[in-house]
């Protein structure tokens, strides 16, 4: 399986496109920093289905970038977006990491 990863966010291919297209391309936005991951040069679009983001790179290449961490370059295809969880094991839980 080919996935990408910058800081939290985790980039995996998938198959295809579900759900609403979105009039933005911002995949997440950290809650204490106000930083964000945003695809900000090349051709994309951004779904959105049951919580779940599918990113679709229409031109050959796509590039993500955030404040603090280095620029992923995307190649075209079709992607789907999570957050990387971290797993407490004193409450035995696992949550979504912060940003």
């Amino acid at each position: 399986m080919m996935y990408y990863q910058q800081g939290d966010v985790l980039i995996k291919r998938t198959c295809g496109v579900r759900g609403k297209k979105l009039n933005h391309l911002t995949l997440a936005e950290g809650e204490a920093t106000g930083h964000h991951h945003t695809v900000t040069k090349g051709d994309a679009e951004l779904y959105e289905e049951k919580g779940i983001l599918y990113l679709k790179v229409i031109s050959d290449e796509a590039e993500l970038t955030h404040q603090e961490h280095q620029m992923v370059t995307l190649p075209k295809g079709v992607y789907e977006v999570d957050i990387v969880r971290e797993y407490d094991h004193f409450i035995e839980e696992t949550r979504k990491h912060k940003d």
